[in-house]
């Protein structure tokens, strides 16, 4: 029964915001109350630079990844290692130690990924690297990973448990990414680099 404690500290692990974190250890403003208000490592690139950009979004991959790993260091059992994942996944959307104002959760969920099936997790990094690359919003290629990411599951990672927690992952961050959608149709979405 204990192995059932590894979601619920992943969900704490997950609720350190590292765009908070970063920001407050460089000086820079909260990233809740500037650009986009959404604490994550795109916002803090338009007007906290590279290097704490860099900054955030390992600590939001290792967020997801370190929770996985130990799971799977203590146990074999999917469901297990699965809801660990989407427990820092969940963390890092609201957390609750920064008034459950988190991040859209593209990072820590690629870090999770990476550490449950790492030929999943690559093929997301290369879905969402070749849509950035091509059109220049890191918007349009999350969701693109989003999209294909139940699929690259399905394909190569074996048993129901990961299947239903990438569904359950993807349809929260298509949601998650509401005003982003609006933007795009609109053409008003910001590029990467932008500030």
């Amino acid at each position: 029964m204990w192995l059932y404690s590894l979601p619920v500290l992943a969900y704490l692990f997950g609720s350190v915001s590292s765009a908070v974190v970063v920001a407050r250890l460089m000086g820079l403003p909260d990233p809740r109350e500037v650009g986009s208000k959404n604490p994550g490592a795109t916002n803090v690139l338009r007007y906290g630079g590279k290097k704490a950009a860099i900054l955030t979004l390992a600590g939001d991959v290792l967020k997801g990844a370190a929770p996985v790993l130990i799971a799977r260091v203590l146990t074999a059992d999917a469901e297990i290692i699965a809801l660990t994942g989407f427990s820092a996944f969940l963390g890092h959307l609201f957390p609750v130690f920064f008034g459950f104002r988190g991040g859209k959760g593209v990072a820590t969920a690629l870090g999770a990924w990476l550490a449950i099936t790492p030929w999943v997790g690559l093929a997301l990094l290369a879905t969402w690297l070749a849509m950035a690359l091509l059109f220049r919003y890191s918007s349009l290629a999350a969701l693109a990973a989003t999209v294909a990411a139940p699929f690259y599951v399905y394909w190569l990672s074996a048993g129901p448990a990961y299947l239903a927690t990438m569904i359950g992952m993807s349809a929260i961050l298509i949601l998650r990414h509401r005003s982003n959608i609006r933007n795009l149709i609109a053409g008003t979405e910001s590029k990467i680099g932008a500030k």
